[in-house]
């Protein structure tokens, strides 16, 4: 059989990451991430997790070498672990070299078995605040106590954690010393991330931080030095002296980190985004279910390359922009897209 063409974009850019969502709900209903009252997609809309493998097994043969799976929550869908103990057939044959997660943690004590055979190393768990009450005002309704505990099973279970925190000036700014403090004296890397404008959030923008500030308010804790380390994530990393972990910094709004971008999100129903800050999209749920050979998918993949652009359009509302760039935001929510 001819191995698939790689997939290479219109600015020299070779896609080896994908993140691909398996659903669009979720367990939390995160103030930043969506609404109170949010309406999710009918199941006959999601591909199947027969169209998901055969379309995850594509993108490898194609040259992506490394797949995240992501929501809303992916472990809320029914078969989720049998889904990626299947991937994990590629990661055990060397034909992947790494599979990984983005999660809320509130399921992953009783997951974190199946993950650690499927060969997952490293989870990202978002995660806001130490502070109970914050966290369930924030995740209206969340119990941290579950989260904390997940955590603490996958590292059991020789699982490393990143935790990613969305830097939120009303809720946890003061407190983001102390989760770096947490998590670095628990093995873990942070990585602090700025509010994006995905959808229609109310409240949003007044919870908007640059993460320049952040990093200086945290200099006058500790010695932050940037780092040369990279991963196929947007993180700029540092190093703190006094505890030795690494710090990420995700900065779409403040600081682009388009340049090498090397990734592209498939949601649910099977629509590729070459980019999160851009609407434009291809699909590859018709493909999937219309043409039993890959003849099709190939040709959708090939033409979503040449759209990919080689920035994000991310805006929060500054009087500095023309009044289209300061209204502007894809209409979609983060739990739509996936993380």
């Amino acid at each position: 059989m001819t191995s698939p063409a790689p997939l290479i974009d219109g600015f020299g850019r070779r896609l080896s990451y994908v993140r691909l969502s398996v659903t669009d709900r979720c367990d939390l209903r995160c103030t930043y991430c969506m609404s109170e009252t949010q309406t999710f997609l009918p199941r006959k809309d999601l591909l199947s997790w027969e169209e998901m493998e055969r379309l995850s097994r594509f993108l490898i043969q194609s040259g992506v070498d490394k797949l995240r799976i992501t929501g809303g929550e992916p472990l809320v869908r029914k078969g989720v672990l049998d889904f990626i103990g299947r991937l994990g057939e590629e990661v055990h044959a060397g034909r992947l070299k790494e599979l990984t997660l983005t999660t809320n943690g509130t399921l992953l004590e009783g997951a974190a078995p199946a993950l650690a055979a499927a060969g997952v190393k490293r989870i990202n768990v978002s995660c806001d605040s130490l502070r109970p009450e914050v966290f369930r005002r924030v995740t209206r309704g969340g119990d941290l106590a579950k989260v904390l505990t997940g955590i603490e099973a996958a590292q059991d279970h020789g699982i490393r954690i990143k935790l990613n925190v969305v830097a939120l000036a009303q809720d946890n700014l003061a407190d983001l010393p102390d989760i770096i403090a947490f998590a670095h004296e628990r093995g873990m890397d942070v990585s602090l991330i700025e509010t994006m404008p995905l959808g229609d959030i109310e409240g949003r923008e007044a919870q908007f931080v640059s993460l320049g500030q952040v990093l200086e308010t945290l200099r006058t804790y500790w010695k932050i030095e940037p780092t040369a380390e990279t991963t196929a994530g947007p993180s700029r990393y540092y190093r703190v002296a006094e505890t030795g972990g690494r710090l990420g910094l995700i900065t779409p709004l403040s600081h682009n980190f388009c340049d090498t971008c090397n990734r592209v999100r498939i949601t649910c129903t099977g629509q590729l985004y070459m980019c999160l800050g851009q609407d434009d999209h291809v699909d590859l749920r018709g493909p999937l279910r219309d043409d039993p050979s890959d003849a099709g998918l190939a040709q959708a993949l090939q033409q979503a390359l040449t759209h990919k652009p080689r920035a994000h359009d991310f805006f929060i509302n500054s009087n500095a922009l023309p009044p289209v760039e300061r209204s502007h935001r894809p209409a979609r929510t983060m739990s739509v897209t996936g993380g």
